[in-house]
């Protein structure tokens, strides 16, 4: 268990190009395939991860590393996602300065980037299917489609928005004020 932990946070960690929200869809797939906790917990997770310090990859990474293999657990996924970054890091540092004009190198990281947007954007549906909307978008019924949103949900969402645009309110402030209303109205 503790090899494929780590082998799993690899790949991920390997192939992930964007930060932490990149990841979550990957992270997603891989509970699934492998049962490594329940699908349903992974929003928990999340949130969890975003409250406490550090990256979210990181933390998600720990959270189910624990969850599925204790202590042992929690640090073979850490490494497992944290070691590609740190080698990659190293190796870059070593030829940036010296590529970084390059045509080719600046080709690659604009394909990177539309890649890295998509993926966000992956996230982000997960997570409205998971918090603001009750299932799936795709099986919203769109004769009636406010059966299938959370409506206290969508509030909290919108007043996010807003409290973050409008009023350029932090993100620790916003989360405070997100849980205290989802406590008075969820």
């Amino acid at each position: 268990m503790l090899v494929k932990l780590f082998l799993v946070f690899f790949r991920i960690g390997l192939f992930s190009f964007g930060g932490g929200y990149v990841m979550l869809p990957l992270i997603y797939k891989e509970i699934q395939t492998l049962s490594l906790i329940p699908v349903q917990e992974f929003s928990d997770i999340v949130a969890i991860s975003q409250m406490t310090p550090g990256p979210i990859a990181v933390n998600a990474a720990t959270y189910i590393g624990y969850k599925s293999a204790a202590f042992s657990g929690a640090a073979f996924a850490t490494i497992g996602v944290a070691l590609p970054s740190f080698m990659i890091i190293l190796l870059i540092d070593s030829f940036f300065t010296k590529f970084k004009e390059n045509k080719t190198v600046k080709e690659i990281i604009s394909g990177i980037r539309p890649a890295t947007v998509g993926m966000i954007a992956s996230a982000v549906l997960f997570f409205a299917e998971t918090s603001i909307f009750k299932g799936e978008l795709s099986r919203i019924d769109l004769r009636e489609p406010l059966k299938s949103v959370n409506l206290s949900a969508l509030i909290i969402f919108i007043l996010t928005i807003i409290g973050a645009k409008r009023f350029k309110l932090g993100p620790i402030t916003l989360t405070v004020l997100a849980g205290i209303l989802g406590g008075l109205i969820l």
